[in-house]
């Protein structure tokens, strides 16, 4: 039998077992609370809904509205944020990403499947299918990965909590979020249900918000340029963004070279990524090109490092730079630009097999 001073002992540990558990969850409450982010009310959302409805006549209380229901997402500053120990650059490994069977294999299909409207857009913008496919391949291979963020998410954490630390590039982001609650102001798009990638490119070709409002086409002519789910609309949006960038029919994208003397290698190297000196000046300075340019064209040297290994060098022309303001890279362009390649090898392959076997060629 328990003595009254024991039973009040446990009826004492009891209560404070209870009002420990209650100040814990209690303080977990506020923590998740804390944790929410009320976008509309960073500083900078007042600017920007002052603007959406200067320009694009969309109250300011409903900008309010929207970035009230935006989240914070954690690993999308995790996404931007560099590594904590430095990697070496390897043009092998990110190659082998994109350059690589299976890639090339669902290629060859998507091409085939929208093989008319991808000679329409070759016809009307000038360029050529294959590249087309490719940006499309490596982008979200053929429509495959479009991102599972949402947009709304993703813009609104990297324009208003973008991490210390490293370049600033938050006010990018924040135009981007601008373009994008404007973009679905005036679309069919959902602006709390779209998704996208991490940084906030939308669509089978990852255009950000702004691109899609400039450079997009209603490649069906139904009305509504969809991105999303028309791949007719994605094709002719890629070729029309490349076509506005300066691409040039007859201009060489990448070349081979072999450097016979590296005396002139800096200076070749400086100008990176713009094309900057026609053949006859690379072939001066110790360049071999292997491959066909014209005589007046410009061309830069591209370094492509291999981590400890020596580097790769290829000559790019006017269209390798061109394809590098669709993602500021030289492995992503020379990425492209070399699954363009193997999709045209692999798609000729493929009909020269089918027609000696006697059956209907791929083109028709």
């Amino acid at each position: 039998m328990l003595t009254p001073f024991v039973t009040a002992q446990r009826i004492l540990t009891s209560f404070a077992s209870i009002l420990i558990s209650t100040t814990l969850c209690t303080q977990a409450v506020y923590a998740q609370e804390a944790d929410r982010i009320n976008f509309a009310e960073h500083k900078k959302a007042i600017a920007l809904a002052e603007r959406l409805q200067a320009k694009e006549g969309i109250p300011a209380t409903a900008t309010f509205e929207l970035l009230k229901q935006a989240e914070l997402l954690p690993p999308v500053i995790k996404a931007v944020q560099p590594p904590k120990t430095k990697s070496v650059r390897n043009w092998d490994k990110y190659r082998g990403n994109f350059v690589e069977p299976y890639r090339i294999r669902k290629g060859v299909e998507f091409w085939n499947e929208n093989l008319d409207t991808l000679k329409e857009a070759q016809a009307k913008y000038g360029i050529p299918q294959e590249v087309i496919v490719a940006i499309i391949g490596v982008e979200t291979l053929y429509g495959q990965h479009i991102g599972n963020f949402r947009v709304l998410d993703s813009l609104a954490t990297l324009a208003f909590a973008y991490p210390e630390g490293q370049r600033d590039r938050s006010e990018f982001f924040l135009s981007e979020l601008e373009a994008f609650i404007a973009l679905c102001n005036k679309t069919h798009l959902d602006a709390l249900e779209v998704k996208g990638s991490y940084a906030g490119a939308i669509g089978l070709g990852q255009f950000m918000p702004s691109s899609w409002t400039n450079f997009a086409v209603d490649g069906d002519a139904d009305g509504i340029v969809d991105l999303f789910h028309s791949r007719r609309d994605a094709i002719f949006s890629v070729a029309n963004f490349l076509k506005v960038h300066g691409w040039e029919s007859g201009k060489a994208t990448r070349v081979l070279v072999e450097i016979e003397h590296a005396d002139n290698l800096s200076e070749l190297l400086a100008p990176d990524i713009v094309p900057t000196f026609t053949p006859s000046a690379m072939q001066e300075k110790g360049l071999k090109i292997k491959g066909p340019t014209l005589p007046d064209e410009k061309l830069a040297l591209i370094e492509l490092v291999r981590g400890e290994a020596e580097p790769t060098f290829v000559a790019g022309g006017q269209n390798f730079f061109v394809v590098t303001r669709y993602n500021r890279s030289s492995f992503y362009a020379n990425a492209v630009l070399e699954l363009s390649e193997a999709l045209k090898l692999r798609r000729d392959m493929t009909k020269q097999v089918a027609n000696q076997a006697g059956n209907t060629p791929v083109d028709r």
